[in-house]
């Protein structure tokens, strides 16, 4: 992993989190440069930076230095839940689903 990666700068910090967590260099340049999502952060004066590759979702926190250089700070992922598909038009009662948690079988 590179310290000037993309035209950006990589805080060692960065590239120790993103060893650690099996994230590639790439990946968490693409979220930075094209993330579905991002938000500032008044606390920490930078931005972070979301972008979801299957069930997984990098987050990458950055900001601009006085030279208007941008400094990625550190990197980590997140795994997604599966989505529960919706229930149909039908509603289930709770007395449908313990019948389909215990099978009774009659005697």
């Amino acid at each position: 992993m590179k310290k000037d990666y993309g035209g950006i700068i990589w805080t060692n910090h960065a590239i120790q989190r993103m060893q650690d967590r099996g994230i590639k260099q790439g990946d968490a340049w693409a979220t930075w440069k094209r993330p579905d999502n991002s938000h500032y952060t008044k606390s920490k004066g930078a931005w972070i930076y979301h972008r979801t590759y299957g069930n997984e979702r990098i987050e990458v926190v950055a900001k601009q230095n006085e030279k208007k250089q941008w400094i990625v700070l550190s990197v980590w992922s997140k795994r997604l839940r599966k989505q529960h598909r919706k229930a149909s038009k039908e509603k289930i009662g709770i007395w449908d689903l313990l019948k389909g948690l215990f099978k009774v079988s009659k005697v």
